[in-house]
């Protein structure tokens, strides 16, 4: 008898979901040991929040308790205060497009994510957003418990409530409208993630170095296929982090995110989903989309970069 998409994702989910609380802090530290913690905190145009999550972040985690040993912001191409606020509440702080020059520079997150590599010591990395609203440092030792208490798991997805005007879990619309039914047909052992799209995640390093990174949104999606391909589901786990809040993006954008997710899905069809440095540079996505004007409605194309970055350790 074969088992059905919701049966096989409730019976990972039992295996592998976690509440932040479940993990006090002397018990990660010691479970820590000798491995280093990186905090990366990706930024394009977050000088209203970056220095919060920063300053908290360090107070609690690097000053308080030695739980995270750097906190690292890669600022993608910001032209606002992002770099000098990151600085002043005393992050480590890199322009992407500064990190590892000779590889050239594409705007996205993906793209600051997979530069942090370069510049950051962690063993474990943990990837946190810049634009948080409603928040606590509990997302980052929740994050890592996984990690440091259980060494059969490589990649932690952190999920919330993100309340709206639908529920507690609303808000994530590309998640729903896009991630989710993609898992559905194609993926559905992972169909018992939370939130396939959260920014709060983190990382083995030796993993995340394995794996080719999409440099826009797609980041998050893909490494969850491929950590599947890799290593099996039951290497990544999820963790209750409570409740979290963010700014929201206009519909359009959402498009362009869309679109870069669905490209790097395409892409794992063709290989199976396992990493490997893409052949040749594809072609940005034309998306039409339509806007109403004072002569009506107009085309206006959006160029969609689709790129993707080799996996690190074959760069030297």
């Amino acid at each position: 008898m074969s088992v059905g998409t919701g049966d096989r994702g409730a019976a990972w989910s039992a295996r592998n979901t976690h509440h932040w609380d479940e993990w006090p802090l002397t018990d990660l530290v010691a479970a820590k040991g000798d491995q280093r913690v990186s905090l990366v905190v990706p930024a394009r145009n977050e000088a209203g929040t970056v220095g919060d999550v920063v300053t908290r972040v360090r107070e609690a985690l690097v000053e308080t308790v030695a739980l995270v040993d750097e906190v690292v912001v890669i600022d993608s191409d910001s032209t606002d205060a992002t770099y000098d606020v990151a600085t002043g509440a005393g992050a480590v702080v890199h322009r992407s497009a500064e990190v590892r020059p000779e590889l050239g520079s594409r705007p996205g997150k993906g793209e600051a994510m997979w530069k942090s590599l370069f510049v950051t010591i962690g063993d474990v990395l943990v990837f946190m957003d810049a634009d948080l609203l409603d928040w606590d440092t509990h997302f980052v030792p929740g994050l890592l418990g996984p990690l440091l208490t259980r060494p059969e798991v490589a990649l932690v997805k952190g999920f919330y409530e993100r309340p709206g005007a639908e529920g507690p879990y609303d808000g994530g619309r590309v998640t729903e409208l896009v991630a989710r039914p993609l898992i559905a047909l194609e993926h559905p052992e992972l169909a018992g993630l939370v939130q396939p799209l959260a920014g709060e995640w983190a990382v083995r390093r030796s993993l995340f170095e394995a794996l080719s990174v999409p440099t826009g949104y797609a980041v998050e999606l893909a490494a969850l296929v491929d950590t599947t391909a890799l290593l099996g589901v039951d290497a990544i786990a999820q963790v209750d982090l409570g409740r979290r809040d963010h700014s929201h993006q206009p519909l359009l954008d959402l498009g362009a995110m869309a679109t870069q997710i669905l490209a790097a899905m395409t892409a794992r069809r063709s290989s199976a989903g396992l990493p490997g440095s893409p052949s040749g540079e594809p072609e940005p996505v034309v998306l039409r989309q339509y806007r109403r004007g004072p002569d009506g409605v107009a085309p206006h194309d959006r160029r969609v970069l689709v790129s993707e970055r080799p996996p690190a350790r074959f760069l030297a």
